[in-house]
């Protein structure tokens, strides 16, 4: 079957969720299909994501959105019933071309990653699969509570209408797939249950245990420009850490991963290392003692988790990123979620080091029962086979 993926972002390299989720699921999809493969880029391609994409897809489009068109199209989404999550990436010159590419590439199947690029192919007339991955409109939700006054106007209505927009997308699609159950669960509309969960998987084969020096009591990794990210490393220093200085002074904390933003590198001190861009995130999950990743806002499964017990280390998290996750609290990984309770659980695995090792054990073997890119995108395949 030739699939025609279309994607807000470039999937190469993997430093962010939805590129990540995409890499693999097209990894895996080429086993079976001929993929054309179209991207929005909005930055600087990778000198590597065209060598390495073409190993699984068999034409690549690059569709460049400049910054010109983004403060342009932010603008008329302003001023429309669109999100702006939406109309940052859509743009009528691109409509075009991307029409123009599935008309001269006939695909069988349209799959569409993320509402953010929906508009582009929802009234062509082929058969077409919605990737949600997140529910948008709960994260910003989620995010006014925590926002300054004069952004929680502008959050309120793009809360409402990514609300509208969610619902309105589902029709408009002949399948559709979404990361985890209580992602599912929030997606506004009366057949939401239709929605296939397809988790993300995780390459053990190359996140696996490794042995290193222990530098760090613990480590919290991720996009760091990314709101939720920024949200969970200044609750961890600012409200959980000097909680667990108060009985461990000498403990030391790994910040790690792109883009840091100005909020994120103020928190650099004699205790805590903020280390940007990183070529091996596995050096900075093996380096640490304990993977802590105390999220408040966003959604989602977190891969993250999914790495850092693949890779045999003790994991403390929140409920919201526990819930999606579907492990044994207590036995896989620890949950919690006042800045005491963190601190506790901290000290506990740090205290009990043969403890800290069981839990790591059990999370190991969790992801390995419960997380593989090959049986989640089977389900896709079943989708597709019911073209």
């Amino acid at each position: 079957m030739r699939l025609f993926f279309l994607l807000p972002r470039v999937p190469y390299p993997t430093e962010k969720g939805d590129k990540l989720r995409a890499f693999h699921q097209i990894k895996q999809l080429s086993k079976h299909h001929e993929i054309i493969l179209c991207a929005l880029n909005d930055g600087t391609l990778h000198e590597d994501a065209i060598p390495v994409l073409n190993k699984y897809v068999k034409d690549i489009h690059i569709l460049n959105i400049s910054r010109f068109s983004v403060i342009s199209n932010l603008f008329k989404a302003l001023f429309s019933t669109k999100p702006l999550q939406v109309g940052y990436f859509y743009d009528t010159s691109l409509a075009r071309k991307i029409k123009q590419l599935i008309e001269k590439t006939k695909p069988d199947h349209i799959f569409c990653q993320l509402i953010r690029v929906a508009e582009y192919v929802k009234d062509i007339p082929v058969k077409k699969t919605l990737d949600y991955q997140d529910v948008f409109s709960k994260g910003v939700e989620r995010r006014l509570a925590t926002s300054p006054f004069y952004l929680k106007p502008f959050l309120k209505i793009e809360y409402n209408r990514l609300l509208n927009y969610e619902r309105d997308a589902f029709d408009w699609f002949d399948h559709k797939i979404i990361i985890s159950q209580p992602d599912r669960d929030l997606i506004p509309h009366p057949d939401r249950e239709k929605i296939v969960v397809v988790a993300n998987g995780v390459d053990t084969g190359f996140f696996k245990p490794i042995e290193r020096e222990k530098e760090y009591d613990l480590v919290f990794t991720g996009n760091m420009g990314y709101p939720p990210n920024i949200n969970s490393a200044e609750f961890l220093v600012n409200e959980i850490l000097p909680k667990v200085l108060q009985k461990k002074p000498d403990i030391r904390l790994l910040i790690a991963g792109a883009n840091p933003h100005l909020r994120v590198m103020v928190l650099k001190s004699a205790n805590v290392d903020v280390s940007g861009w990183v070529p091996d995130m596995r050096e900075c999950y093996a380096k640490a003692k304990v993977f802590i990743a105390p999220m408040q806002i966003g959604t989602g499964l977190q891969n993250k988790l999914l790495e850092a017990m693949a890779m045999q280390i003790p994991c403390i998290t929140s409920p919201l990123a526990f819930h999606a996750l579907k492990a044994k609290e207590n036995e896989d990984i620890l949950v919690a979620q006042t800045a005491l309770e963190y601190s506790r659980h901290i000290l506990f695995l740090l205290e009990n080091p043969d403890k800290a090792k069981v839990m790591a054990i059990n999370g190991y073997n969790f992801i390995h029962r419960n997380y593989s890119w090959e049986t989640e995108t089977a389900k896709i395949e079943e989708l597709l086979a019911m073209h």
